[in-house]
């Protein structure tokens, strides 16, 4: 069993579940007698934690109890791959993470593999052991979630699966890199010299240090708390870094950035916008 999430960075039609009909569930039209259809309902519906629901009309339940619904019907049938074109798109935040759980859960007790269209990033990275990215049709990258988050193979992907810090940079050598006029260390080899890279660095592997203590410094021109941290911009080498941060700042405030080597990704650059699939195995 496994749950496969298929981001998406433009509409691409999919098959998608819909609470249509009322919950009688009489998707089982075989020729299944009336008391085996009944026990089959009733266990669909237990799964999904809405037992003796069976008369109830759709009409008369709440967003994430239809939804429930959707679901029940779907699996009623014990199918071994459950296709959900974002399931929980029309459910508020508080739900959604509620129904993400509730997925989970499903998924583990059932033994079947489900396969999630999303372009929601935190509901792929949250359900699934493995995660494809697709770009305008091409394959981008396929993995496991830390290695999507973690591993991106292209700029796309890391910016797609979480807001980055994107810089034009030159690869002057192995473990070498400049960006904005700044040469600094990192891990990389095998780009050759001076080469034209992508620059790749999380907004949470910055740190923010006294003026003079970083490679660069700058000043802080916004600061959002967004409850568990502070999401915070800099302007430093003309350049709008985002930054993310347990520590309150001001604005206006003259701050120095650092980064270590460990944490700067270095990439190709691509050679056209539509990008070609990279290369995986499957």
């Amino acid at each position: 069993m496994s749950a496969i999430s298929i981001l998406y960075s433009r509409n691409t039609p999919f098959f998608r579940i819909c609470p249509s009909r009322k919950i009688s569930l009489s998707d089982l039209r075989s020729k299944k007698s009336k008391a085996y259809i009944d026990d089959k309902i009733k266990y669909a519906l237990k799964l999904v934690n809405l037992d003796g629901f069976e008369h109830r009309s759709i009409d008369s339940l709440s967003g994430g109890q239809q939804q429930r619904i959707a679901i029940a019907r779907a699996i009623v049938n014990e199918p071994k791959v459950l296709l959900l074109d974002e399931p929980l798109g029309a459910l508020d935040l508080k739900l959604c993470q509620e129904m993400q759980y509730e997925l989970i859960r499903l998924k583990n007790e059932l033994g079947i593999t489900f396969v999630f269209v999303t372009h929601d990033q935190e509901e792929a990275l949250t359900m699934s052991d493995t995660i494809v990215v697709i770009n305008q049709g091409y394959i981008q990258q396929i993995g496991t979630p830390e290695m999507i988050y973690n591993e991106p193979v292209n700029a796309f992907v890391a910016d797609f699966i979480r807001d980055s810090n994107i810089i034009d940079g030159i690869m002057m050598k192995d473990r070498v890199v400049e960006i904005l006029g700044t040469r600094i260390p990192c891990v990389d080899e095998g780009f050759g010299t001076n080469t034209p890279v992508d620059v790749v660095i999380r907004p949470e592997d910055v740190e923010i240090v006294t003026p003079g203590e970083g490679f660069m410094d700058g000043d802080i021109t916004s600061v959002i708390f967004k409850g568990v941290h502070y999401e915070i911009e800099i302007m430093a080498g003309g350049f709008e870094w985002l930054v993310d941060t347990t520590q309150f700042y001001t604005v206006g405030t003259h701050v120095g950035i650092r980064v270590i080597p460990f944490n700067i990704q270095i990439m190709n650059k691509p050679e056209s916008e539509d990008e070609e699939a990279a290369e995986i195995d499957v």
